[in-house]
């Protein structure tokens, strides 16, 4: 079974960028975040109405991290301490080893390698310390740059459902891709640790 504790949020550092908590002090750029509706687009839920909306979501990452249900990190540049997107697991199921990932980046810094970067150090944290077997990731199969990000860390697609998410007066569908940690391990075991 999947045990961790998060009293000691883990802060990961990359080349680029710190990988922290996410605090009430983060609230005006979770709302920047989650209320752009362009940044949505793929979610499958409404833009944030207000920063009193944002405040309720940071807290419900709170409430994850304290169930040990889910931890997520935001981002920031090395050299800069706004957040400027945010990544993490959620719905672990502890008996089964497994976790799903979410993320999100400001538009402006898409395109500039930062998820990867930030994905490979958690992917990382995932099947290390925190003892995960298989992490999953449920995809709009129109989010071609998701799709790719995923493909290029090793991730395959290993179901399609069509029209099982109903969202804004539309039937969608969803892709689900997977990697599991031997998977990972083996196509990351003759890298070195920036390699990752």
């Amino acid at each position: 079974m999947v045990q961790f504790n998060f009293s000691d949020f883990p802060i990961i550092r990359t080349e680029r960028l710190v990988l922290r908590q996410i605090t009430a002090n983060d609230m005006a750029e979770i709302y920047e975040l989650r209320s752009d509706e362009q940044m949505m687009k793929y979610i499958g839920r409404p833009p944030l109405q207000g920063i009193e909306e944002a405040n309720n979501l940071i807290n419900s990452m709170q409430e994850s991290l304290d169930k040990t249900n889910g931890i997520t990190w935001g981002i920031e540049l090395n050299n800069n301490k706004k957040l400027i997107g945010n990544l993490g697991f959620w719905k672990i199921t502890h008996e089964h080893y497994r976790a799903e990932l979410g993320y999100m980046l400001l538009s402006e810094f898409q395109g500039k390698g930062i998820m990867d970067e930030a994905l490979k150090a958690i992917l990382k944290f995932g099947f290390g310390p925190m003892n995960l077997h298989s992490v999953e990731a449920n995809v709009d199969p129109e989010n071609k740059a998701s799709i790719r990000l995923l493909e290029r860390n090793h991730f395959v697609r290993e179901a399609f459902f069509t029209e099982n998410f109903y969202f804004d007066g539309k039937f969608l569908n969803s892709a689900i891709y997977c990697l599991i940690k031997p998977n990972f391990a083996e196509k990351n075991k003759n890298k070195s640790v920036h390699e990752i």
